[in-house]
């Protein structure tokens, strides 16, 4: 049986993170050689290859596994940590979730706040969706994640927490400009949209099922800030699907406005969690999951 050298796994670990041999080193206090060393010995104790070298380092399935498995250790060691030394706080408990951006713009750090005023940590938000979010929870880069998929990996298990509800909006210029005859099939093909990036098919569905429109007949800028999203639609530029949660103010104030009343697109988020969480990691569980559940949809 090979027993494991968590020294090692650390300096794989830090290659992942830091995306270079230089920057892990310089992290860990070590020489560039003594970190590749580290590196070497612990693919030559697993028997195959753990991290793909290039621009990004990426991880192999093999290392996948351990740097999951290497998080979780860290997960419990926090909690041990925690539990054992309560008022112990100059070292911040590091945290890395990965989110997804329309929850960070809406609910996301309200939820977090609680947390963060109470404990010394260190969080770091990954910003993925969907299969993305999936692969920073198997890859062990994140602990904790928000995504729209429902079944969880092994070892993790899921809570739904709500809809997210988009609605498509526009300014009333906006809408004087290109919808003065109403939103249809012909007026928007001549109205410029907005998606997050080129994963992003959530406004090309919309307008395909509401109106039998390709993406290929009309124009649509790609840009990945939910808070531009807000910020083109007032400026007249766009019209878009935002999270109701998001714009509660400008569409009470009449910034913006509801360019389909009759339609909106509901996405269900989940949240998932090591099964063995706990300690201070089951608290954020806990809060992320109650205040979730308060503000989206049931």
């Amino acid at each position: 049986m090979i027993n494991l050298d968590y020294k090692l796994l650390s300096a794989l670990n830090e290659i992942v993170e830091q995306q270079g041999f230089e920057l892990a080193a310089k992290k860990l206090f070590i020489s560039q050689p003594a970190i590749s060393l580290r590196l070497k010995n612990l693919e030559e104790k697993v028997g195959q290859p753990l991290v793909i070298r290039g621009h990004p380092i990426r991880v192999t399935p093999a290392g996948e596994k351990l740097l999951s498995h290497f998080k979780m250790v860290q997960q419990l060691e926090n909690d041990l940590m925690t539990n054992l030394f309560p008022t112990i706080s100059s070292h911040p408990v590091k945290i890395s979730l990965a989110v997804n951006a329309d929850s960070i713009a809406t609910w996301f750090l309200d939820a977090m706040a609680p947390i963060l005023k109470k404990y010394l940590i260190e969080m770091n938000l990954i910003i993925a969706n969907g299969v993305e979010t999936l692969n920073k929870l198997r890859s062990g880069q994140a602990v904790g994640a928000v995504m729209n998929i429902e079944s969880p990996l092994p070892g993790y298990r899921s809570f739904k927490l709500g809809g997210m509800n988009y609605i498509l909006v526009a300014s009333k210029d906006f809408q004087k400009k290109y919808f003065s005859q109403g939103v249809n099939k012909e007026s928007l093909k001549m109205a410029p949209s907005i998606n997050y990036d080129s994963k992003d098919n959530m406004h090309q569905n919309f307008i395909s099922k509401h109106f039998d429109l390709n993406a290929s007949e009309y124009s649509s800028h790609t840009i990945s800030s939910s808070e531009a999203f807000v910020d083109l639609a007032k400026r007249s530029l766009v019209c878009c699907l935002i999270p109701q949660l998001q714009i509660e103010r400008e569409l009470a104030e009449g910034e913006l406005i509801n360019l389909c009343p009759n339609y909106r697109l509901s996405e269900t988020l989940y949240w998932h969690s090591w099964v063995l969480v706990k300690g201070l990691n089951k608290q954020i569980s806990q809060e992320i999951v109650a205040y979730g559940r308060q503000v989206l949809e049931n």
